[in-house]
């Protein structure tokens, strides 16, 4: 039997796709034709194909698969369903119809464990009410000098909370080993990136025995107000 399954890791939902019984002893093709519903995906979908005994065989050799389910062949295809790379999920809101204050102009969520895909984690949600804010994220394409400087305040601020976050994790350390598109290597990412040559176990420190110290330390990292950026 030729079976296949799904796996998304942005929803952390699997499922069967499709199997098909094989009869014949000749070589054939076989044609999988699967739908899935869009609401059960996100971050990267794994397609394991497999070759399988669709029954127990009790005249087989002793070297030879007999047990129904046994595994002959094994296929994995990953597909990447948003970019290229690790997303930021956004999104315009009313914060007066959250829980958040209503005058604050962004708030960043995190959610889920660093083996958690990075767009199923993280969400940044920009206030409608607050309109500096929301002109500066509609304009990001072509931002000016007032919407560059509020952009290079929420990004400051994200990496910000993304650190704070990463350092308060006792598995965010220089042993940790994360899968690819996962909350864990976004976050190794961007401590490369912010702190480059240093060891998370040195900017722990230095966070805990020098809070102020540490904020200066990550503002001039993320280079904030440069007009390049």
């Amino acid at each position: 039997m030729l079976a296949a399954v799904w796996t998304a890791t942005g929803s952390n939902l699997s499922g069967p796709a499709q199997h098909v019984r094989l009869t014949d002893d000749d070589m054939r093709k076989v044609d999988l034709d699967v739908r899935l519903r869009g609401a059960d995906l996100g971050g990267l979908l794994l397609l394991d194909t497999a070759l399988v005994l669709a029954e127990q065989r009790s005249d087989a050799r002793p070297s030879s698969p007999r047990r129904a389910g046994s595994v002959l062949w094994s296929d994995r295809y990953t597909l990447r369903l948003q970019g290229d790379a690790p997303q930021f999920p956004m999104a315009v809101i009313d914060f007066a119809r959250t829980s958040f204050p209503d005058s604050a102009a962004w708030h960043l969520q995190i959610s889920g464990s660093l083996e958690s895909a990075t767009m199923g984690a993280l969400l940044l949600l920009i206030n409608e009410r607050n309109t500096v804010t929301a002109t500066a994220f509609k304009n990001a394409g072509k931002p000016g000098p007032v919407d560059r400087i509020v952009l290079s305040a929420v990004y400051a601020d994200a990496a910000r909370t993304l650190i704070e976050h990463a350092l308060g994790m006792d598995d965010f350390a220089e042993d940790g080993e994360f899968p690819d598109g996962s909350l864990g290597a976004t976050l190794v990412s961007l401590f490369d990136q912010l702190f480059p040559g240093q060891s998370i176990t040195d900017i722990r420190l230095r966070r805990h025995q020098s809070p102020a110290l540490f904020a200066s330390d990550l503002q001039a990292a993320v280079k904030i107000f440069e007009v390049s950026r």
